[in-house]
């Protein structure tokens, strides 16, 4: 079931800065004891290792991404996380 915050609009996002720094997902993942091939495992949508690598990392990722990871870590936790939970960059352009 995806998750309300997903229906962001893809937006330009070339002239921003790309790496952010470390994002909370890292923070939460890691309390959880959860590896990147756990959230790829559990998704039923089209996710890779790389991808799950970039969110951990801070790297900008397109709403579409964003949105695939927040699904997968909802669905290996049983909780309802939503964006801003997981990228400390959303809604703030």
């Amino acid at each position: 079931m995806p998750n309300q915050d997903c229906k962001i609009k893809e937006e330009k996002i070339i002239s921003k800065k790309m790496d952010l720094g470390e994002q909370p997902v890292a923070r939460i993942m890691a309390e959880l004891g959860l590896r990147p091939n756990d959230l790829v495992s559990n998704s039923t949508e089209q996710i890779t290792h790389k991808m799950v690598s970039r969110a951990v990392k801070g790297r900008r990722l397109t709403p579409n991404i964003q949105c695939k990871i927040l699904n997968a870590l909802n669905r290996a936790t049983g909780k309802q996380y939503g964006l801003k939970d997981l990228f400390n960059y959303v809604n703030k352009e």
